[in-house]
């Protein structure tokens, strides 16, 4: 399984902003701000959000994934 790269560390922020707001809706939420953002032509903020609606993911997921070291 190959793990998604971020870059933006605002996203980690983002994420944890949204999780505390939407609980488990999170990602459906950093979802349909980045289909806003395409839907004006802005995919500099669909690219982010869709980073963000990925993290959320990663956060809500109880157990290790990828190395532990």
């Amino acid at each position: 399984m190959q793990l998604p790269v971020f870059i933006d560390s605002t996203n980690f922020s983002d994420a944890e902003q949204l999780i505390t707001n939407f609980g488990e809706e999170a990602g459906l939420e950093a979802a349909n701000r980045a289909d806003k953002s395409r839907a004006v032509g802005n995919h500099l903020h669909y690219c982010k959000w869709r980073q963000v609606e990925r993290l959320c993911v990663l956060l809500s997921i109880d157990q290790s994934i990828g190395t532990v070291h």
